[in-house]
């Protein structure tokens, strides 16, 4: 069985990027914007690279990273030579890029748990709000690598939607503290 892991950038209140896309949001490039850099902060995203063996996406993910991330090849290398995997109801065939390597678009939740099925290693979702969102509350997501920022944004997408569902439990792997006030929190799901 495969692990699926969630990746995401993270405001002390919950919201993983702005509504309605990044260039109209009023706080974009909250993750970088007044936080001082601090290089170790980061050391998290190159190890995922290295141990995911596939990205899934969502659509709207997908088409905001598949016209850039291709020709990043020094920074995302590991990941575009990875199989990608896009979760979408309307995406089709002739919608893909054709320079990102090998890329499967699944229909459904029922498509990504079958996927966690079958043999391979670790499959990282970036971005995808939405996505991570129904996968979590569908019992998909096996565990949760976070960079908490420390900012309050307010309005935007939230990692965590508001469902009423059962309580799910979570157990705290892998933390660090930041000079800048970023904290790495890496959670696996209890089941």
């Amino acid at each position: 069985m495969r692990t699926l892991i969630t990746t995401a950038f993270v405001s002390l209140d919950g919201v993983i990027e702005g509504p309605g896309g990044e260039p109209e949001y009023r706080n974009t490039g909250w993750t970088f914007k007044d936080i001082e850099f601090d290089e170790a902060a980061y050391e998290l995203k190159g190890r995922e690279q290295d141990e995911a063996a596939a990205m899934m996406l969502g659509r709207v993910s997908y088409q905001a990273f598949s016209p850039v991330w291709p020709g990043m090849t020094e920074d995302f290398a590991g990941y575009n030579a990875m199989p990608k995997y896009v979760v979408s109801s309307t995406l089709q065939e002739q919608d893909l890029v054709t320079n990102w390597g090998e890329i499967t678009i699944l229909r459904t939740l029922d498509d990504v748990a079958a996927l966690k099925q079958t043999d391979g290693g670790p499959i990282i979702v970036h971005g995808s709000a939405n996505l991570n969102r129904n996968l979590s509350d569908a019992g998909l997501i096996d565990r949760y690598h976070l960079l908490l920022f420390p900012v309050l944004l307010g309005a935007g997408k939230r990692l965590f939607s508001d469902a009423d569902k059962d309580k799910q439990n979570l157990k705290l792997v892998e933390s660090e503290s930041y000079r800048n006030g970023i904290q790495k929190l890496v959670y696996d799901v209890v089941r």
